[in-house]
């Protein structure tokens, strides 16, 4: 008995040091004595207060913990470091994207220090997990993302805060009085952050440009711009340099290139564009087959590398489209001038020029630098009205090609390409940019035709890229890479897609495609279409660049690249350098100079996407404050435990119905379940639930649509007494328990 004792009370007192320990890790360097220590574990007796002082001692002598002062101790760090970059949430708390490991860390709100969104950093681990997740604190920032933030001004009397507008920017900016630029209180601006120590609360900054006043549409519209670190004008350096190229080609470089002048040639673009990347030629030969030229832009032509112009593009590293205007990565001169390729103007191109057989077969490729003349320049528009007339100038031709495409798109489908036909919403806009027209833009087959041809050049370039050198010792290439989906995150969308009645097969590979398409296919035209297909395209990995040849998972090309946007996409111009180099025997590029370029665009192809979307949201809230009081179908895009989100089927605006605003029962959030559920009728609302809203406010300075359900006083009178009540298979978390202000991360 005695024995047994012993042992009992020896492993209570691992269990306690185990506790204690843990309870070091968590606070940090935080010092922490016997009280402190006993009311966080709950051990607050006479009892526990000699085990809890035996098990300090034990740790100490264990080196585990220091005594500092008497009875106040603090943990010793036996550190391990990992470097990465910072997922900001708007919750407050962060995780550290590793650089070693696909493993995320966690970072709490107090082990943050002076870290932002997007920053390289040093991180110290902790011991100890939380939710089966590795933990640390952020001890050093290599590198920040970024140091100016757009937001209002709150003018004090010798002082000012800039409020960030980005929600994943948790702490305001001070700005001194003789740092505020004349900017006024309510206005927006951009500031600076001059330094920051852990030491501060707040970020000390300096505002470098007004904005205007809020609300307003040339405000908000170059706040979006810069808020994602994008320059509306080029340095004048680079305009300089860009206005030195000549207009005119000389007779000289015309001698070195494949003369496609005579060759019939024409391009196919939105009606609004200005930048004209490519081109196609068509011939019919007297064999029965096709040649067809893929005729791209030749911008490593004019911009000589390591110059201003090239320095800048790579800065950029992609246009930037928003709803009302385009941000180029080339200036003016060259994006909508010397480069693009407009009609009855002779132009340089580097091309891809196939024979193809009325199977869509290649039968031979070729490579090189040319020069074009184009006799037409169609919109999609007009393009497609050949296609379904077959009437019109072209019309013969086109439609050749457009069987072509065709033929050229099965082949994909059957090695297992995937069709994301994404929901593109896009805006009419009157004299003063105010949206007078929503719709969903509708591809046909004129933008397929021309997509399937700028997927074959970007094929064949890559399968050549790929080609170089020996084995062991590939030469340096710019490949797209788009690999395959995590396994755990196919599982969450089959759950995800069972809401709804769909079903992915994930026995094989082509299995996984066929099933997607399948699933594609018979979202056409419903509710919960672009819900779903947004949850699929999430489900995806990110494509990117890279220097390492990887198949194109979403394409099932084995080899692909991007080489016929080299006006508006930097890797382009770099694919463009490196074929031609090796066109003409040149020896392999540095990998390592060509990987971080590649690391540059993938990172600004992300944010060129982000400020895309926020100008996108900008104009729907906008456009829905025009229908307040209004109802709307819907369908359940999102819960949380502070509302749950509701996107409006005919504009693909989402908006929020909140807990609190739902008075005819009190809802617990299921997480588990990702419900709500109503305490007393026992209600649900869950993930593509069908649902009538009605608008009840928009803020287009916050970019947010407040929504309410329109049958809530049908709800409210009780009238759903035939409900069939389910209890929840896990726990619920109380929706309205905390007066605490809740964000969505």
């Amino acid at each position: 008995m005695i024995i047994l004792q012993a042992m009992k009370k020896l492993k209570n007192t691992a269990a306690l040091k185990r506790k204690i320990q843990n309870l070091f890790t968590e606070t940090g360097r935080k010092m922490l004595n016997y009280k402190q220590i006993s009311t966080r574990l709950d051990l607050d007796s006479s009892e526990m207060r000699n085990a809890i002082l035996l098990a300090l001692k034990q740790l100490e002598a264990d080196g585990i913990i220091e005594e500092i002062d008497p009875g106040r101790y603090i943990a010793i760090f036996k550190h391990q470091f990992v470097f990465g970059t910072v997922d900001m949430t708007a919750a407050g708390h962060a995780y550290v994207k590793r650089e070693d490991k696909e493993e995320d860390v966690y970072i709490g709100a107090d082990f943050k220090n002076t870290a932002l969104h997007g920053d390289t950093v040093k991180v110290s681990l902790f011991a100890h997990q939380v939710n089966g997740r590795q933990t640390g604190e952020i001890v050093e920032v290599i590198k920040r993302a970024k140091t100016n933030f757009v937001g209002v001004l709150q003018v004090h009397y010798n002082y000012a805060f800039l409020i960030p507008d980005d929600k994943k920017m948790h702490n305001n900016i001070f700005i001194p009085a003789d740092k505020l630029k004349q900017g006024k209180n309510g206005e927006k601006a951009v500031a600076r952050i001059l330094e920051w120590t852990p030491e501060n609360e707040n970020p000390i900054g300096e505002v470098v440009e007004v904005l205007g006043k809020p609300g307003n549409h040339e405000t908000e519209m170059n706040a979006i711009v810069l808020e994602y670190g994008f320059e509306p004008k080029f340095p004048d350096e680079v305009e300089k340099e860009a206005s030195k190229i000549p207009d005119k080609i000389p007779a000289a470089e015309i001698k070195l290139r494949k003369d496609f002048r005579k060759t019939l040639t024409f391009t196919i673009d939105p009606e609004d564009a200005k930048d004209f990347d490519d081109a196609i030629s068509f011939v019919k030969l007297a064999n029965g087959n096709y040649e067809i030229g893929i005729h791209i832009a030749d911008v490593s032509h004019y911009i000589t590398e390591g110059g201003k112009l090239d320095e800048e593009a790579l800065k950029r590293a992609t246009s930037v489209y928003l709803v009302d205007r385009t941000i180029p990565m080339l200036p003016e001169k060259l994006s909508n001038g010397v480069c693009s390729l407009r009609p009855n103007e002779d132009k340089l191109t580097f091309s891809v020029v196939v024979e193809m057989n009325p199977d869509a077969e290649v039968l031979s490729t070729w490579f090189g630098k040319t020069i074009i003349h184009s006799i037409r320049r169609f919109s999609y528009e007009e393009a497609q009205e050949r296609l379904e007339s077959k009437q019109g100038d072209l019309a013969e031709e086109l439609n050749i090609l457009n069987e072509l495409a065709k033929i050229l798109k099965e082949k994909r489908f059957k090695k297992g390409a995937i069709s994301f036909e994404t929901q593109e919403v896009k805006f009419r806009l009157d004299e003063n940019f105010k949206p007078k027209e929503l719709y969903v833009k509708i591809r046909k087959d004129a933008h397929k035709l021309i997509e399937e041809f700028m997927l074959l050049a970007n094929r064949k370039v890559a399968e050549y890229g790929n080609s170089l050198g020996k084995a062991e010792k590939k030469k340096t290439f710019v490949y797209r890479v788009h690999e395959e989906p995590n396994e755990d995150k196919l599982r969450m969308f089959n759950i995800f897609a069972a809401r709804f009645g769909y079903k992915l097969e994930m026995q094989s590979q082509k299995s996984i495609a066929n099933s997607f398409n399948a699933l594609l296919e018979d979202l056409e035209g419903k509710p919960e279409q672009n819900l779903v297909q947004s949850q699929a395209i999430r489900t995806m990995s990110k494509a990117y660049y890279g220097t390492k040849k990887s198949m194109h998972y979403g394409l099932a090309f084995e080899h692909y690249t991007h080489f016929t946007s080299p006006i508006r996409r930097y890797p382009d111009l770099m694919v463009h350098r490196l074929l031609f180099s090796y066109l003409n025997q040149g020896k392999s590029a540095n990998e390592a100079h060509y990987e971080d370029m590649c690391k540059q665009s993938s990172a600004m192809e992300v944010k060129a996407a982000e400020a895309e979307r926020a100008s996108v949201r900008y104009k729907q809230v906008e456009y829905i404050s025009g229908f307040i009081g209004q109802e709307f179908e819907g369908i359940v895009s999102g819960v949380t435990d502070w509302g749950i989100y509701v996107e409006i089927s005919q504009y693909k605006a989402e908006g929020m119905i909140r807990l609190t605003n739902m008075q005819d029962d009190y809802y617990d959030y299921d997480a588990d379940n990702q419900w709500i559920i109503g305490r007393r009728t026992r209600k649900k609302y869950q993930l593509g639930d069908p649902i009538k809203v009605i608008v009840a406010a928009a803020d287009i300075f916050k970019r947010t649509i407040d929504l309410n359900i329109s049958d809530e006083v049908v709800l409210r009178v009780g009238l759903r007494k035939n409900l069939k009540v389910e209890k929840p298979k896990s726990k619920v978390k109380a929706s309205r328990s905390s007066g605490k202000k809740r964000r969505r991360n």
